[in-house]
């Protein structure tokens, strides 16, 4: 594919053609992650499809090229409790391996950041794996980097 096809950045909302676009970009994180029992092995009902993407504070942004998603991301809206204001936090972000360096993750990243704002958002983040170097490079040319530690804490210990 040529990279002058034209993109078309959007974002799904609470209908049936984002219905059947979110089950497309499960198929693309769970390849791009390499995580199929994640993304494929226990699929969401249409229902709950739809009620997840009729809440305002989750932003599920695609990238298509000839009616294909080629990327997207998840993103969550956070009320913050020290300040009237929200943080939004970039859970999954992925490209087709066949558009990968033609600017699809940072266009939508900036795509985002345009839904962010409409939410009131005053910061949006994003954690990326140390030894995920494209994707260090790319957050690295969009924002300030933060060393921190995460910690997943099991809910049935």
């Amino acid at each position: 594919m040529s990279q002058n096809e034209p993109v078309t950045y959007t974002r799904l909302s609470n209908n049936a053609e984002s219905i059947s676009r979110i089950k497309e970009l499960n198929k693309l994180f769970a390849s791009a992650f390499e995580d199929k029992t994640t993304y494929l092995g226990n699929k969401p009902s249409d229902d709950y499809l739809k009620s997840l993407l009729s809440k305002e504070h989750i932003i599920v942004c695609v990238a298509i090229i000839d009616e294909k998603i080629v990327g997207g991301l998840v993103a969550y809206v956070m009320d913050k409790c020290e300040q009237e204001r929200s943080e939004v936090y970039i859970y999954d972000l992925a490209v087709d391996s066949q558009h990968l360096r033609q600017r699809i993750a940072t266009n939508l990243i900036y795509f985002l950041k345009q839904e962010a704002l409409k939410s009131g958002a005053w910061i949006a983040f994003i954690q990326a794996d140390p030894v995920d170097s494209p994707a260090v490079n790319l957050y690295d040319t969009l924002g300030k980097r933060e060393e921190v530690y995460h910690f997943d804490l099991l809910l049935d210990d």
